[in-house]
């Protein structure tokens, strides 16, 4: 079985208020990329992936005029995809949902959000991510409450063969400054929104450590804009979120080959996303998209792959598929072949 993560940047764009996708020469949200042409390169890039389930990130906007689902279903019929039916859980405010795109004849998902709903005041025993967390993360004594603008996706899912297991698809708070102005406001608004970021990923990673107590096999995928030393703001709390939901130093582990480098390796860390930077256009590349998988997961022997129009061999000399990648999104899919 091959799942994916994939974020797929502006993909609301490319459909109108009934789910059709707009094939037309009129701008994508990608910069000097056309509506036809993204709509185009990601065709090439979903069926060149060919997965059983695709979890999709930045999914079109589900709210009262648009369905989200309808238009990844749209999109797989268009390109003939395996993966035809999609599945999104808790809606968000802002255009960008989490989806799983998959095949109905390899997998059954199922919504199935853990944890209980709160009200304003939260509570600190992970509730459902729809809800609100309290954690005291400057340890002041008085409790932040956090949520989630992106609730992520949790599923129970069986596949063909019969083998159950849990997925969980997760897009963290991003902690780019942006709308900031001057040195010292790019500066508060960077450490708040790590802590934002962190005090989901202790969210998650409470979520995470009760499956595994329970022995559920688990992946957790998807987008969490951090990484092992991916910024000076880390110095400040220690960690990465990454870090945090792995749990290497706290209860069961998961695993995932490329955060693994990046931790222990003295070369360069993989990198997943590809963006430009002003005012010059230089490009900054960075490790934000993973799969984690639980230790009896990782006993089948599964293979990760970072689909990177350049430093994939299979990617670089496909030159349809490079270009696709690039036209596609400003992130690359993350796959895992797995026997289950």
């Amino acid at each position: 079985m091959r799942l994916a993560t994939y974020n797929v940047a502006w993909f609301d764009h490319l459909f109108d208020d009934t789910g059709a996708l707009r094939e037309d020469e009129g701008w994508s949200g990608l910069q000097d990329v056309r509506r036809a042409d993204q709509i185009a390169a990601l065709g090439q890039v979903f069926a060149a992936l060919d997965a059983d389930a695709v979890m999709v990130i930045e999914a079109p906007d589900s709210n009262r005029r648009r369905d989200g689902a309808r238009a990844l279903e749209t999109f797989a019929a268009r390109f003939g995809l395996r993966a035809r039916r999609a599945l999104i859980g808790f809606l968000n405010d802002t255009q960008q949902e989490i989806a799983l795109l998959y095949d109905p004849a390899a997998i059954t998902p199922r919504h199935d959000p853990q944890g209980a709903p709160t009200g304003k005041k939260g509570a600190r025993d992970a509730p459902r991510f729809d809800s609100v967390f309290r954690v005291d993360l400057d340890l002041d004594g008085r409790a932040d409450l956090v949520n989630w603008s992106k609730p992520p996706l949790e599923l129970a899912c069986e596949t063909a063969a019969g083998t159950r297991f849990r997925m969980i698809g997760v897009h963290a708070k991003s902690k780019a400054p942006h709308g900031a102005r001057g040195a010292a406001e790019v500066t508060r608004v960077a450490i708040e929104n790590r802590r934002k970021q962190l005090a989901q990923c202790i969210w998650l990673r409470a979520r995470v450590a009760a499956h595994l107590d329970a022995g559920d096999p688990l992946i957790v995928l998807g987008d969490f804009n951090d990484g092992p030393g991916l910024d000076d703001y880390e110095k400040l709390f220690g960690r990465s979120g990454v870090e945090i939901v792995l749990g290497e130093d706290s209860g069961i582990p998961l695993f995932d080959p490329h955060a693994h480098r990046a931790l222990t390796s003295r070369f360069a860390a993989p990198t997943t996303a590809r963006f430009k930077l002003p005012p010059d256009g230089v490009y900054l590349s960075a490790l934000l998209d993973y799969i984690m998988v639980s230790p009896d997961l990782r006993a089948h022997q599964p293979r990760w792959q970072i689909w990177h129009p350049f430093d994939t061999p299979a990617c670089y000399h496909s030159p349809a598929l490079r270009e696709a990648l690039l036209a596609a999104s400003d992130h690359f899919p993350v796959t895992i072949d797995i026997a289950i």
